[in-house]
């Protein structure tokens, strides 16, 4: 799938996840970058913006299969990753797969599972894999963690560690309607007996699969490399940082700048592609120094501050 052919392919994925989703484009575009930079996405909400009803409605048009985990602090590793059962007709033990067999996998309030279920998600995330018993087992392909978490509720919580969050390429939020975005969601409540609303298949899993290759196409100039190289080391030398962000994350901005250029149609990236992903891509990896959470500093004001320190190269 060439450049413009997966361009178009996301605006129709857009389209149809819009018919069931009232919110901002730019949320759902952060969603679809998550996708393309073969990554996994972290939704910080209230409860009741319509972050279930995202990740389905991103699962069916897509084409893929979807599961939903419902995380708690009783969960165990097991019952995201399944278990050998017994077979006692033929004395073997067989392997039970768990939800997290799936293409979709949305990890509802993530932060409510004790650190053990975290971690086996972890490798999950970070291989395409669990393991169970000792033996190892692949995930679907593709492969994509769309996870919540509660941010006003705080009993019964375990945070995430940072090892894991730096596993989401992006970290987003739904947002409130505008008013008229409220008014538009009764009034299609009002069209269907439904509570939900249903959302048609635009791709197939194949599909998906040649889209998440569109992005390695993308021409990056050595100038736009070192910008993006900037950009992430900034982030290690602002005093109200104690550890900025991973050679990792310089890599996942670099993914989802090339993923933000497929949406725009380009097959190359540009300053301001890495300017726009950059708040999703970057903020949540920082880890503030004690006297920046005193005085409730905002990781997204860092990182809006570093961009306008870095000088940005001129592209011809």
């Amino acid at each position: 799938m060439d450049i413009p052919d997966a361009s178009e392919a996301c605006d129709e994925v857009l389209r149809e996840v819009s018919r069931a989703v009232v919110a901002d484009s730019a949320f759902l575009e952060r969603i679809l970058l998550g996708v393309l930079a073969r990554g996994h996405v972290l939704i910080e909400d209230v409860p009741g913006t319509g972050k279930t009803l995202t990740a389905r409605s991103v699962a069916t048009a897509l084409g893929l299969s979807f599961s939903r985990v419902q995380f708690t602090p009783d969960l165990l590793p097991s019952d995201v990753t399944g278990t050998n059962i017994y077979d006692e007709s033929n004395g073997t033990f067989e392997f039970s797969k768990g939800p997290i067999f799936a293409n979709v996998v949305l990890a509802d309030e993530i932060n409510r599972a004790p650190p053990k279920t975290q971690a086996a998600l972890l490798e999950a995330m970070e291989e395409g894999q669990v393991t169970v018993d000792g033996e190892t087992h692949a995930l679907p392909s593709p492969f994509f963690v769309i996870a919540t978490q509660n941010p006003v509720e705080s009993e019964g919580t375990f945070p995430l560690p940072e090892a894991q969050v730096d596993r989401f390429v992006v970290k987003t939020d739904v947002g409130y309607p505008g008013a008229e975005g409220e008014v538009e969601l009764l009034r299609r409540r009002l069209g269907r007996e439904a509570r939900s609303p249903e959302v048609g298949s635009v791709l197939r899993g194949d599909d998906v699969a040649e889209l998440r290759r569109a992005p390695e196409a993308v021409r990056v100039d050595d100038d736009v490399l070192r910008y993006v190289a900037d950009v992430a080391r900034a982030t290690r030398s602002d005093r109200r940082v104690e550890v900025g962000v991973s050679p990792r994350g310089t890599q996942r901005l670099l993914e989802t700048a090339r993923a933000h250029a497929v949406l725009a149609g380009r097959e190359y990236v540009t300053p301001d592609d890495v300017k726009g992903v950059s708040p999703s891509v970057l903020a949540h990896r920082l880890v503030l120094t004690p006297d920046a959470q005193v005085n409730d500093v905002r990781k997204a004001d860092i990182v809006a501050d570093v961009l306008e320190r870095v000088e940005v190269p001129t592209i011809e």
